[in-house]
């Protein structure tokens, strides 16, 4: 498999939509945003420059991606106002694989600039918006063209599924009965994946320049540790189940891992202290419950007895387009709805949460 060819959130704005099932990416993305604000308040207390260049990694499509522009673009309207500067100009770059929704998120980009506009007032610079579609894994931008990135749960994918794990059968991820070698080789990989895209950030930033990258992770430092793995298990379960009733091949599941790896904070401060090019800020871990896939936040009877539905959607959103192209798409229904139950079932019995890490960092 060549994640980069075949990985993609869903597009459109349809029912299995990564637009209309990303409502866990969205309460990420609110929970991290003092961190945000406090890296770009600093940037902006500390530098100074006409065109601000502005880069947001793995951006997908939907609401969630103009959320955070809008967000970025508003704070550092607000501290230049209150530090008696002129609003710079903005440059926009949005960044994802080749298959992401691009047209979608052009379509919008008007209303949403007019929204803007109106929201900022007279003094709004000019804002500059451009696709860069690629992988952040390899240099995306001109040597010290950046001054603020921005990447909220892309890192947790790998660059290619990890060598060496033919031996864990049975699974699609890590898991508790995984060999040890295989989670050595994930951790290997994004070991390697994390210290590219450091470097390649580091050569493309300027001096001064802030980056917060929010990463699905964990807490544990076990690498199979159910904080990061469950979801993945149970997606195994209903491939597995689908085999016992010969509906999948034994050796296709046998075959097929998810490109990811959901590192602990100590991993993450490892490998950017390893590279040194950067100032850790602020390093913290998040909680977000499952049940937040169904848009609220209070897991109620009502919430997690619908919960196995929309968890199912939004993981549905995620990896649809690698299960379909390892397994084929006359699966990918019946799956799901398996998928659905057993989440729902786990869900009523069951804590789930989804766990994140965030780090902000200076250029040095």
């Amino acid at each position: 498999m060549r994640v980069i060819e075949v990985l993609h959130m869903n597009e459109g704005i349809g029912e299995s939509s990564y637009a209309n099932n990303s409502l866990v990416q969205k309460k990420v993305i609110e929970i991290t945003k003092p961190i945000r604000e406090q890296a770009i308040v600093d940037f902006c207390c500390n530098s100074y420059s006409t065109i601000l260049c502005i880069a947001d990694l793995g951006c997908s499509s939907g609401a969630n991606t103009f959320y955070v522009v809008s967000e970025i673009i508003e704070t550092v309207h607000k501290t230049c106002k209150q530090l008696g500067h002129q609003a710079p100009e903005f440059q926009v770059y949005l960044n994802d694989l080749p298959g992401n929704d691009f047209n979608s998120i052009f379509k919008s980009w008007p209303s949403f600039q007019n929204h803007i506009r109106k929201q900022m007032g007279l003094n709004f610079g000019n804002c500059f918006v451009a696709g860069v579609p690629g992988s952040f894994y390899g240099r995306l931008f001109q040597n010290k063209s950046l001054h603020f990135i921005h990447s909220s749960y892309g890192l947790m994918w790998l660059s290619q599924v990890p060598e060496g794990i033919e031996n864990n059968k049975g699974n699609i991820y890590m898991a508790s009965t995984s060999p040890p070698s295989v989670l050595k080789a994930y951790q290997h990989q994004f070991q390697k994946d994390f210290s590219v895209f450091l470097k390649c950030r580091s050569e493309e930033m300027v001096a001064g320049g802030r980056m917060v990258l929010t990463i699905l992770g964990r807490e544990s430092d076990d690498p199979s540790s159910r904080e990061c793995c469950y979801i993945w298990e149970l997606l195994a379960l209903a491939l597995n189940e689908m085999v016992s009733q010969e509906l999948i091949e034994e050796e296709k599941v046998n075959s097929f891992n998810i490109p990811q790896y959901t590192p602990s904070p100590a991993e993450v401060k490892l490998e950017v202290q390893k590279e040194g090019s950067f100032t850790i800020d602020r390093l913290e871990v998040s909680r977000v419950n499952w049940c937040i896939a169904s848009g609220n936040e209070l897991c109620n009877s009502d919430q997690v007895n619908d919960g196995g539905y929309y968890v199912a959607k939004c993981i549905r959103a995620v990896a649809q387009s690698l299960l379909a192209s390892h397994f084929g798409w006359a699966i990918i229904d019946e799956l799901f709805r398996r998928f659905e139950k057993i989440v729902g079932d786990r869900m009523a019995k069951e804590k789930t949460q989804f766990f994140n890490v965030t780090i902000s960092v200076m250029k040095n």
